[in-house]
Protein backbone atom coordinates (compact mmCIF):
# COMPACT_ATOMS: atom_id res chain seq x y z
CA UNK A 1 0.00 0.00 0.00
CA UNK A 2 1.96 3.09 -1.25
CA UNK A 3 1.14 6.30 1.25
CA UNK A 4 1.10 9.99 0.45
CA UNK A 5 0.51 12.90 1.91
CA UNK A 6 -2.18 14.10 -0.51
CA UNK A 7 -4.11 11.85 -2.74
CA UNK A 8 -5.71 13.80 -5.89
CA UNK A 9 -8.70 12.19 -7.85
CA UNK A 10 -8.95 14.52 -11.02
CA UNK A 11 -5.55 15.03 -13.58
CA UNK A 12 -7.56 18.21 -14.94
CA UNK A 13 -5.74 22.17 -14.08
CA UNK A 14 -7.17 22.38 -10.04
CA UNK A 15 -5.47 18.68 -9.45
CA UNK A 16 -2.29 19.50 -11.48
CA UNK A 17 -2.20 22.85 -9.79
CA UNK A 18 -2.92 21.07 -6.26
CA UNK A 19 0.44 19.60 -6.84
CA UNK A 20 2.38 22.67 -7.24
CA UNK A 21 0.95 24.38 -3.83
CA UNK A 22 1.48 21.19 -1.99
CA UNK A 23 4.85 20.82 -3.76
CA UNK A 24 5.88 24.44 -2.31
CA UNK A 25 4.70 22.87 1.52
CA UNK A 26 6.95 19.91 0.97
CA UNK A 27 4.06 17.41 0.71
CA UNK A 28 4.23 14.94 -2.12
CA UNK A 29 0.94 13.98 -3.96
CA UNK A 30 -0.89 10.43 -6.23
CA UNK A 31 -2.90 11.45 -8.97
CA UNK A 32 -5.40 9.68 -10.20
CA UNK A 33 -8.09 10.17 -12.94
CA UNK A 34 -9.86 7.81 -15.06
CA UNK A 35 -9.34 9.44 -18.43
CA UNK A 36 -6.65 7.89 -20.52
CA UNK A 37 -4.22 11.16 -20.49
CA UNK A 38 -3.67 13.95 -18.21
CA UNK A 39 -5.53 16.92 -18.24
CA UNK A 40 -9.28 16.62 -17.54
CA UNK A 41 -12.13 18.70 -19.93
CA UNK A 42 -9.09 20.55 -21.06
CA UNK A 43 -7.86 17.91 -23.26
CA UNK A 44 -10.67 16.13 -23.33
CA UNK A 45 -13.08 18.41 -24.62
CA UNK A 46 -11.15 21.43 -26.01
CA UNK A 47 -7.33 21.37 -26.46
CA UNK A 48 -7.77 23.65 -29.29
CA UNK A 49 -10.10 25.88 -28.06
CA UNK A 50 -8.35 29.40 -26.42
CA UNK A 51 -8.99 30.12 -23.00
CA UNK A 52 -8.97 33.79 -22.50
CA UNK A 53 -9.41 34.03 -18.63
CA UNK A 54 -6.40 32.83 -17.15
CA UNK A 55 -4.99 35.86 -15.32
CA UNK A 56 -1.79 36.53 -17.09
CA UNK A 57 -2.46 34.43 -20.33
CA UNK A 58 -4.06 36.43 -22.67
CA UNK A 59 -4.90 33.70 -24.74
CA UNK A 60 -3.92 29.85 -24.27
CA UNK A 61 -5.50 27.04 -25.38
CA UNK A 62 -6.64 23.89 -23.31
CA UNK A 63 -3.78 21.66 -24.70
CA UNK A 64 -1.24 24.83 -23.78
CA UNK A 65 -2.55 25.04 -20.08
CA UNK A 66 -2.33 21.66 -19.05
CA UNK A 67 1.57 21.87 -20.92
CA UNK A 68 2.16 24.77 -18.81
CA UNK A 69 1.00 23.76 -15.81
CA UNK A 70 3.06 20.01 -16.17
CA UNK A 71 6.23 22.10 -16.90
CA UNK A 72 5.14 24.06 -13.31
CA UNK A 73 4.67 21.16 -11.35
CA UNK A 74 8.36 19.64 -12.39
CA UNK A 75 10.15 20.15 -9.77
CA UNK A 76 8.30 18.37 -7.27
CA UNK A 77 7.37 14.86 -6.01
CA UNK A 78 4.51 13.34 -7.67
CA UNK A 79 3.09 10.17 -9.37
CA UNK A 80 0.04 9.71 -11.84
CA UNK A 81 -2.40 7.13 -12.00
CA UNK A 82 -4.50 7.39 -15.49
CA UNK A 83 -6.97 5.11 -16.74
CA UNK A 84 -7.83 4.58 -12.78
CA UNK A 85 -10.79 5.44 -10.57
CA UNK A 86 -11.17 5.40 -7.11
CA UNK A 87 -14.27 3.51 -6.06
CA UNK A 88 -13.97 3.26 -2.22
CA UNK A 89 -12.45 5.11 0.66
CA UNK A 90 -12.35 4.11 4.23
CA UNK A 91 -11.31 5.71 7.53
CA UNK A 92 -7.77 4.49 8.96
CA UNK A 93 -6.72 6.77 12.15
CA UNK A 94 -6.21 9.79 11.14
CA UNK A 95 -5.97 9.16 7.68
CA UNK A 96 -7.90 7.32 4.42
CA UNK A 97 -7.66 3.97 2.66
CA UNK A 98 -7.85 4.62 -0.93
CA UNK A 99 -8.76 1.65 -3.31
CA UNK A 100 -8.81 1.38 -7.00
CA UNK A 101 -10.89 -0.11 -9.85
CA UNK A 102 -7.28 -1.83 -10.49
CA UNK A 103 -6.56 -3.39 -7.42
CA UNK A 104 -3.97 -0.57 -6.00
CA UNK A 105 -4.41 1.01 -3.01
CA UNK A 106 -3.25 4.00 -1.31
CA UNK A 107 -2.68 5.35 2.88
CA UNK A 108 -3.09 9.52 2.65
CA UNK A 109 -3.72 12.34 4.89
CA UNK A 110 -6.05 13.99 3.05
CA UNK A 111 -7.99 13.72 -0.33
CA UNK A 112 -8.86 15.94 -2.81
CA UNK A 113 -11.99 15.42 -4.91
CA UNK A 114 -10.80 18.03 -8.04
CA UNK A 115 -12.55 15.98 -10.75
CA UNK A 116 -13.93 19.06 -12.63
CA UNK A 117 -17.96 17.76 -13.39
CA UNK A 118 -17.38 14.33 -12.64
CA UNK A 119 -17.03 11.40 -13.91
CA UNK A 120 -18.25 12.12 -17.54
CA UNK A 121 -18.30 10.22 -21.07
CA UNK A 122 -19.85 11.88 -24.59
CA UNK A 123 -23.33 10.94 -25.53
CA UNK A 124 -23.10 8.07 -27.92
CA UNK A 125 -25.16 8.27 -30.89
CA UNK A 126 -28.34 6.16 -31.12
CA UNK A 127 -26.90 3.35 -33.61
CA UNK A 128 -25.55 0.33 -33.50
CA UNK A 129 -22.11 -0.24 -32.01
CA UNK A 130 -21.47 3.54 -32.35
CA UNK A 131 -17.54 2.95 -31.10
CA UNK A 132 -16.95 0.75 -34.05
CA UNK A 133 -14.67 3.04 -36.31
CA UNK A 134 -13.99 5.18 -32.70
CA UNK A 135 -10.29 7.05 -33.76
CA UNK A 136 -10.78 6.01 -37.45
CA UNK A 137 -13.61 8.28 -38.76
CA UNK A 138 -15.54 8.52 -36.06
CA UNK A 139 -14.73 11.29 -32.71
CA UNK A 140 -16.53 12.89 -30.06
CA UNK A 141 -14.05 15.29 -29.22
CA UNK A 142 -11.16 17.08 -31.61
CA UNK A 143 -7.51 16.70 -30.02
CA UNK A 144 -5.94 17.57 -33.15
CA UNK A 145 -7.83 19.96 -35.51
CA UNK A 146 -4.79 19.53 -38.08
CA UNK A 147 -6.25 15.91 -38.96
CA UNK A 148 -9.33 17.68 -40.84
CA UNK A 149 -7.05 19.09 -43.70
CA UNK A 150 -8.74 18.64 -47.01
CA UNK A 151 -11.03 16.25 -45.32
CA UNK A 152 -15.32 16.04 -45.95
CA UNK A 153 -16.15 16.34 -42.55
CA UNK A 154 -20.37 15.61 -40.83
CA UNK A 155 -20.41 17.05 -37.79
CA UNK A 156 -23.64 16.59 -35.18
CA UNK A 157 -24.83 18.66 -32.54
CA UNK A 158 -26.95 22.02 -31.95
CA UNK A 159 -24.82 23.64 -29.36
CA UNK A 160 -21.32 25.67 -28.43
CA UNK A 161 -18.76 22.56 -29.84
CA UNK A 162 -20.99 21.68 -32.75
CA UNK A 163 -21.06 25.80 -34.27
CA UNK A 164 -17.67 26.12 -32.80
CA UNK A 165 -15.99 23.14 -34.50
CA UNK A 166 -17.94 23.46 -37.82
CA UNK A 167 -16.54 27.04 -37.90
CA UNK A 168 -13.48 26.30 -37.26
CA UNK A 169 -12.56 23.44 -39.39
CA UNK A 170 -14.22 25.04 -42.35
CA UNK A 171 -11.20 27.13 -42.28
CA UNK A 172 -9.07 23.82 -43.74
CA UNK A 173 -11.51 20.92 -44.49
CA UNK A 174 -12.66 19.98 -48.05
CA UNK A 175 -16.35 20.25 -46.64
CA UNK A 176 -18.18 20.42 -43.97
CA UNK A 177 -21.79 18.93 -43.05
CA UNK A 178 -23.68 20.61 -40.29
CA UNK A 179 -26.45 17.67 -38.76
CA UNK A 180 -29.21 18.92 -36.80
CA UNK A 181 -32.89 18.07 -36.07
CA UNK A 182 -33.85 21.84 -36.19
CA UNK A 183 -33.01 25.00 -37.63
CA UNK A 184 -32.32 26.02 -33.93
CA UNK A 185 -29.22 26.34 -32.05
CA UNK A 186 -28.55 26.40 -28.54
CA UNK A 187 -24.47 28.02 -29.50
CA UNK A 188 -23.59 31.48 -28.98
CA UNK A 189 -25.52 33.80 -31.46
CA UNK A 190 -22.05 35.08 -33.04
CA UNK A 191 -20.61 31.51 -33.53
CA UNK A 192 -24.17 30.78 -35.09
CA UNK A 193 -23.79 33.77 -37.33
CA UNK A 194 -20.38 32.80 -38.59
CA UNK A 195 -21.46 29.40 -39.36
CA UNK A 196 -24.54 30.84 -41.36
CA UNK A 197 -22.46 33.04 -42.88
CA UNK A 198 -20.28 29.68 -44.12
CA UNK A 199 -23.21 28.16 -45.36
CA UNK A 200 -23.95 31.10 -47.93
CA UNK A 201 -20.49 31.20 -49.13
CA UNK A 202 -20.83 27.40 -49.67
CA UNK A 203 -18.50 26.16 -46.62
CA UNK A 204 -20.90 24.68 -44.70
CA UNK A 205 -23.52 22.21 -46.19
CA UNK A 206 -26.72 22.42 -43.54
CA UNK A 207 -28.27 19.30 -42.92
CA UNK A 208 -32.17 20.35 -41.64
CA UNK A 209 -34.10 18.84 -40.28
CA UNK A 210 -31.92 15.57 -39.96
CA UNK A 211 -30.85 13.14 -37.50
CA UNK A 212 -28.22 10.24 -37.84
CA UNK A 213 -29.98 6.84 -38.86
CA UNK A 214 -26.62 4.69 -39.15
CA UNK A 215 -22.45 4.79 -39.61
CA UNK A 216 -21.51 3.22 -42.96
CA UNK A 217 -18.63 1.01 -43.35
CA UNK A 218 -17.44 -2.56 -43.32
CA UNK A 219 -13.58 -2.42 -42.74
CA UNK A 220 -13.58 1.18 -42.91
CA UNK A 221 -15.84 4.52 -42.09
CA UNK A 222 -17.65 5.02 -45.22
CA UNK A 223 -20.17 7.70 -44.62
CA UNK A 224 -23.33 7.86 -42.43
CA UNK A 225 -26.98 7.64 -43.18
CA UNK A 226 -29.20 10.51 -42.19
CA UNK A 227 -33.01 10.47 -41.68
CA UNK A 228 -35.26 13.19 -42.05
CA UNK A 229 -36.71 13.94 -38.51
CA UNK A 230 -40.34 14.81 -40.48
CA UNK A 231 -40.58 12.64 -43.60
CA UNK A 232 -38.46 9.77 -42.77
CA UNK A 233 -36.60 10.25 -46.27
CA UNK A 234 -33.05 8.86 -46.13
CA UNK A 235 -30.19 10.21 -47.22
CA UNK A 236 -26.54 9.22 -47.74
CA UNK A 237 -23.59 11.02 -46.90
CA UNK A 238 -19.86 9.93 -47.93
CA UNK A 239 -17.10 11.73 -45.77
CA UNK A 240 -14.08 11.05 -44.23
CA UNK A 241 -14.68 11.79 -40.74
CA UNK A 242 -17.99 12.17 -38.58
CA UNK A 243 -18.26 14.29 -35.12
CA UNK A 244 -20.50 13.67 -32.65
CA UNK A 245 -21.76 16.54 -30.12
CA UNK A 246 -24.31 15.49 -28.03
CA UNK A 247 -23.10 16.79 -24.92
CA UNK A 248 -22.11 14.40 -22.17
CA UNK A 249 -23.33 11.82 -19.71
CA UNK A 250 -21.82 13.41 -15.79
CA UNK A 251 -22.51 11.42 -12.80
CA UNK A 252 -20.66 11.35 -9.38
CA UNK A 253 -20.01 8.03 -9.39
CA UNK A 254 -18.75 6.48 -6.44
CA UNK A 255 -18.74 9.37 -4.73
CA UNK A 256 -22.15 9.34 -3.88
CA UNK A 257 -21.59 6.01 -1.60
CA UNK A 258 -18.27 8.34 0.39
CA UNK A 259 -21.08 10.16 2.47
CA UNK A 260 -19.81 13.60 1.89
CA UNK A 261 -22.63 15.95 2.10
CA UNK A 262 -24.10 17.27 -1.33
CA UNK A 263 -25.95 19.72 -3.07
CA UNK A 264 -27.78 19.98 -6.37
CA UNK A 265 -25.35 17.24 -7.37
CA UNK A 266 -21.95 18.75 -6.19
CA UNK A 267 -20.08 18.34 -3.31
CA UNK A 268 -20.73 20.83 -0.22
CA UNK A 269 -17.62 22.50 1.34
CA UNK A 270 -16.96 25.53 3.71
CA UNK A 271 -15.13 28.16 2.20
CA UNK A 272 -12.36 28.26 4.73
CA UNK A 273 -10.47 25.40 3.45
CA UNK A 274 -12.75 23.78 1.49
CA UNK A 275 -13.02 20.93 3.43
CA UNK A 276 -16.71 18.65 2.83
CA UNK A 277 -18.34 17.27 5.65
CA UNK A 278 -15.93 14.71 5.98
CA UNK A 279 -12.76 15.48 7.77
CA UNK A 280 -9.46 15.11 5.41
CA UNK A 281 -11.45 15.18 2.47
CA UNK A 282 -11.65 18.20 0.33
CA UNK A 283 -13.15 19.27 -2.67
CA UNK A 284 -12.06 22.25 -5.58
CA UNK A 285 -12.67 23.05 -8.68
CA UNK A 286 -16.19 22.66 -10.32
CA UNK A 287 -17.56 19.59 -8.53
CA UNK A 288 -17.94 21.39 -5.69
CA UNK A 289 -20.46 24.48 -4.55
CA UNK A 290 -20.92 27.38 -1.77
CA UNK A 291 -22.72 30.77 -2.14
CA UNK A 292 -21.23 32.34 -4.58
CA UNK A 293 -19.41 29.78 -6.31
CA UNK A 294 -18.37 29.99 -10.05
CA UNK A 295 -17.08 26.97 -11.93
CA UNK A 296 -13.90 29.03 -13.51
CA UNK A 297 -10.53 27.81 -13.11
CA UNK A 298 -9.01 30.65 -11.43
CA UNK A 299 -11.83 29.64 -8.75
CA UNK A 300 -10.41 25.77 -8.81
CA UNK A 301 -6.57 27.55 -8.19
CA UNK A 302 -7.95 30.06 -5.02
CA UNK A 303 -9.54 26.89 -3.69
CA UNK A 304 -7.42 24.21 -3.60
CA UNK A 305 -4.69 26.97 -2.26
CA UNK A 306 -6.16 27.61 0.67
CA UNK A 307 -7.10 23.59 1.22
CA UNK A 308 -3.81 22.26 0.74
CA UNK A 309 -2.67 25.01 3.92
CA UNK A 310 -5.32 23.00 5.55
CA UNK A 311 -3.64 19.36 4.27
CA UNK A 312 -0.37 20.71 5.97
CA UNK A 313 -2.16 21.59 9.14
CA UNK A 314 -3.44 17.93 9.17
CA UNK A 315 -0.05 16.34 8.91
CA UNK A 316 1.84 18.31 10.46
CA UNK A 317 -0.47 19.67 13.75
CA UNK A 318 0.79 22.47 15.74
CA UNK A 319 3.16 23.08 13.25
CA UNK A 320 2.79 27.02 11.64
CA UNK A 321 2.21 26.65 7.99
CA UNK A 322 5.52 28.09 6.63
CA UNK A 323 4.58 30.97 4.01
CA UNK A 324 6.37 33.01 1.77
CA UNK A 325 6.76 34.67 -1.72
CA UNK A 326 8.30 32.75 -4.49
CA UNK A 327 9.90 35.96 -5.41
CA UNK A 328 12.05 36.18 -2.76
CA UNK A 329 12.33 33.55 -0.49
CA UNK A 330 15.21 31.31 -1.23
CA UNK A 331 13.90 28.09 0.52
CA UNK A 332 11.08 27.85 -1.94
CA UNK A 333 13.35 28.71 -5.13
CA UNK A 334 15.23 26.15 -3.80
CA UNK A 335 11.99 23.83 -4.37
CA UNK A 336 11.59 25.09 -7.83
CA UNK A 337 14.99 24.65 -8.85
CA UNK A 338 15.55 28.30 -9.79
CA UNK A 339 18.65 29.40 -10.66
CA UNK A 340 18.62 32.80 -9.29
CA UNK A 341 22.29 34.82 -9.40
Amino acid sequence: MKETDILIIGAGPVGLFTVFEAGLLGLNCELVDNLDKIGGQCIELYPDKPIYDIPGVANQTGKEHIEALLEQIKPFDYNVHLNTRVEKIEPKDEKWIVKTNNGSEFLTHNIFIAAGAGSFESRRPPVEDPDKFLGNGIEYAVRDKSKYKDKEITIFGGGDSALDWSVELAKTAKKIFLVHRRDEFRGAKHTESQMRKLVKEGKIELKIPYVIKDINGTDKFEGVNLMHFESKDIETISCDEALFFFGLNKQLGPILDWEVELKEKKIAVNTKNFQTSKDGIFAVGDINTYPGKLDLILCGFHETTLAVQEAFKRINPGERVPFGYTTSNKGLQEKLKVNKN
